[in-house]
Formats: C-alpha cells, structure tokens, sequence
C-alpha cells in the first residue's frame, strides 16, 4: 500500500489501531521479563541451580526464534488475524501450565511454550509493513515499539513486587490476565491487512531465494540481531550481577532492571521522528554507536571504582536508548528488501535476532560465576555491540556499490 488506509478502532473490517498493535507486541516483552526479578526466588522454590532456572529465559528465547520462522510464512498464507487469535490462546493454556508445574522440568517445558505469544511481536510490525511503505514504516514500527518499551520498564518492577507481596507465581498469574482481554482485544480490533496471500506454500517457497539471496537482509538482520544480543545478554547476566555482585532485593533489582527501557522509549521516540528525515541506515548507524561508547563507558567508570548498583545500571540506558534506534529501522530494512514476503522477512528475521539472543543470554548466566564480578558480562554485550557497527556498515557499503536492489 502506498497510504494508510482507514482505521476505525474496535471495528475488526478495518486494519488495527496503533494501540493494538503496542499491546499486542506489549504482552511478549511483559512475558519476556515481568518474572526475571524473581529468578533466585523460583531457583529456591524448584530446588534448583540458578543457571538452570536460568534456562527460563534462554529456553524461552529459543522456542521464541524457533517459532518466528513458522509465523511469518503461515501469517503470509492464512493472514493476520488467525494466525495472532491462536496464538494467544495458546499462550493462554501455556501460562496455566507453568501455574500448575510442580517441578522445574515442567516449569521450563509450560514456560518455553509461552513463547508462542511472539506472534504479536512478529505480526504488528508485519501489519505495519502491510499498511504503509518502508521510511513511513521504520516511522511507525518506532512509536509501536516506544509504546511497548514502557511495559519492560515496569514489567520487572511489578514482577519484583508481586514476588515479595505474594510470592513468584504472581506474575504468571498477571499474564494470565493481560492475555485473557488481549484475546478479546484482537478479536474486536484486529481486521485483517495481508491481502495479497500466497496461493500455497509451494510457492511462498518459490520465493524464498529471492530473499534469502539478498545481502542487505541479511546485513539488516545481522546489525539487529548483533544489537539486540546486548540486551539479551543483559536480560541472562543481570539478575545474577544485582543478586550476588550488589546484594538487592527482587523489588530494588526490578527497580534498577527497568533502566534500558528508559533508553528504549527515547530512541524508540527519535526513530519514530527522524527515520523518514535521516533514513533508516543513518539512524541504526547512530543507534550502535551509541551502545558501543555507552558499554565502553560503563567498563571505564566500573574500573575507575564506582561500584554502586545505580552507576551501573544506569549506564544500559545506553544499550536501550541504541536499541530503540537500530531495531525499528533495521527491521523496516528486513521488510521492505522484499515487501510482498513481508511476513516470511519478519519471521526469519526474528528468529535470526532472538536465536542470537537465547544463545548469548545462556553465555551470559555461564560466564558470571561467584568472584568474577559483573566484567565477562560486559565483554560480552561489548563485543556483540561492536559487531552490529560492522554489520550495518556492510549494508550502507553495498548500498553504495549496487544501489538498493
């Protein structure tokens, strides 16, 4: 489409209301990290390892990249709004199962299957792209992707306080609920936008190598999927630093955990800004500059002796604030290389991002052991920062030598 097309909200003949699709994308980032404070309570309570209860993030990660690869394709097929209605629902039966698990096993297999909720993630920005081309998309993919960085800002303080008021299962419970009227949301909102569909998947296959060849998809999914592994990074090790490195509570470490959400919101608001002024390469270029200096920062005044719980948590403002610039931008590159498989491009793409992210979320709760202070943690996020520089620097490069084809 070349312009928006009318929205009439809770009117399910229309496309979705920009609302719905940040509580959509909104409910996976609250599952993702309303429970993390809670991580040492839930290792207590399963009599288990940290490093194992660990797994709940990792796991859910994976499952999480597993599944993006299906989604896209299947929502090229069948639509939108199916594919986003079953979806929910199965994260509804999920959630009740890590509620009724009575072993860490079981807790982990009812917790990776709640990753099937990424359908609102890999859905909304998939709509966007139905509605509206690329510099309008990386614009709107910005301000839906502002409005969800509130819910990590507040998941991980709301999740702290539910597990001293009540106990860890609290969170679980709340996401029961914010999926039950989700649910209803999307059944009354949510009208369907992918209108040219793929006759089969025979041919939706067919196409394929028309994507999967083309190096500014993978240039973009590599600057996002490098970006992002400083969060994820951050989302495995940082429980462990606020727990055993700073001695805090799970309310107090949910405080602090919310600081890259900060960050995320304000970059989330200049992408939604200047990404159709300065254009979606200048602005992920920015936005992993910024991670890296912000990361080399924290390393700088960590040695100097500034041990304080609020100096380091406050520095991955950073990793949010670049975050929030990279992400939307880059993935309105991953879409508009080929937009009639938008879909497909944010399902691969996704599932690119995140199976970084799981692997380098586990690296990070392996790599921090008792003495070793919070430095492998920020090595790690370091390093991967400075790989999606070099990534999006390979696509402005090949931009420059073959256009954009």
């Amino acid at each position: 489409m070349t312009a928006r097309p009318t929205i009439r909200f809770l009117d399910r003949t229309t496309p979705p209301h920009i609302m719905t699709l940040v509580l959509l994308a909104g409910l996976g980032a609250l599952s993702m990290n309303i429970f993390l404070p809670s991580l040492p309570t839930m290792a207590t309570y399963f009599d288990a390892e940290y490093k194992l209860i660990q797994l709940s993030v990792s796991l859910y990660l994976g499952v999480n990249a597993i599944l993006q690869v299906f989604i896209g394709p299947i929502s090229d097929r069948y639509g939108r709004r199916p594919v986003m209605l079953a979806s929910i629902a199965m994260f509804l039966v999920a959630t009740l199962g890590t509620l009724m698990a009575q072993s860490v096993e079981v807790f982990l297999l009812f917790r990776s299957l709640q990753a099937v909720i990424v359908a609102g993630l890999v859905l909304s920005r998939a709509v966007v792209r139905d509605m509206v081309p690329q510099e309008e998309a990386a614009s709107m993919i910005g301000y839906v992707t502002m409005g969800m960085a509130i819910v990590p800002m507040i998941g991980p303080m709301i999740g702290g306080a539910l597990d001293e008021l009540f106990s860890w299962q609290a969170s679980f419970v709340l996401l029961f609920v914010c999926g039950v009227l989700m649910l209803w949301l999307a059944w009354a909102d949510l009208g369907e936008t992918a209108i040219n569909r793929s006759p089969s998947f025979a041919a939706q296959f067919r196409q394929y190598p028309e994507l999967l060849t083309a190096r500014r998809f993978w240039g973009y999914c590599a600057a996002a999927a490098f970006a992002s592994g400083a969060f994820f990074a951050y989302l495995g090790g940082a429980p462990y630093v606020g727990t055993e490195v700073f001695g805090l509570t799970p309310a107090a470490l949910g405080f602090y955990f919310g600081a890259p959400a900060l960050g995320y919101a304000f970059g989330n608001f200049l992408s939604g800004r200047y990404s159709v002024r300065f254009g979606i390469n200048r602005m992920v270029l920015a936005g992993t500059l910024v991670t890296c200096i912000g990361l080399a920062l924290l390393i700088a005044v960590y040695a100097l002796g500034l041990h304080h719980p609020a100096v380091f948590f406050g520095f991955f403002t950073s990793v949010g604030l670049g975050n929030g610039m990279v992400l939307p931008n880059a993935t309105a590159g991953m879409l508009s290389v080929r937009p009639h498989l938008a879909g497909t491009a944010s399902g691969l793409g996704g599932s690119i991002m995140i199976s970084g992210g799981a692997a380098l979320s586990a690296l990070a709760g392996a790599v921090l052991t008792p003495g070793s202070g919070p430095y492998p943690l920020l090595y790690l996020m370091l390093a991967t920062s400075a790989a999606s520089v070099l990534a999006i620097l390979y696509v402005i490069r090949r931009e420059r030598q073959v256009g954009v084809a």
